[in-house]
């Protein structure tokens, strides 16, 4: 599985008005890690790249910490990781998604299976 795989639209349908500053869209330019989240959002989702999660952690811990902003990570349930430790000393909740997620591929919603588990890590 890529990056390149979009979020499931139940997911993104309880997090539509949420800022997502990591989204699945050509026409975003921008990257997420450098813009200010919790400055201007109170409600932030994020699906990072699966690949590299830590620095898309690391920054979602900071804003949580510096504006008290809720943050939700879709993440792959791997708590053998610094990330997922760094989540869990910083005080995140973790809501277990029952079996395997489908994601999108090229808009097709529910077309690949992740091979893995997956997982909401809130800061709130």
């Amino acid at each position: 599985m890529s990056d390149q795989w979009g979020t499931p639209d139940w997911i993104m349908k309880i997090f539509e008005t949420w800022f997502d500053p990591c989204p699945l869209d050509p026409a975003w330019t921008r990257s997420g890690l450098d813009l200010p989240w919790g400055q201007y959002h109170d409600q932030i989702f994020v699906n990072p790249p699966y690949s590299n999660p830590k620095p898309w952690v690391e920054k979602a811990i900071s804003e949580h910490l510096e504006h008290g902003s809720s943050v939700v990570l879709l993440l792959k349930h791997d708590s053998s990781t610094q990330w997922y430790r760094s989540l869990h000393e910083a005080g995140a909740r973790f809501l277990m998604i029952e079996g395997r997620l489908k994601f999108k591929e090229n808009g097709e919603a529910g077309s690949k299976p992740a091979a893995f588990p997956s997982v909401l890590a809130v800061l709130s």
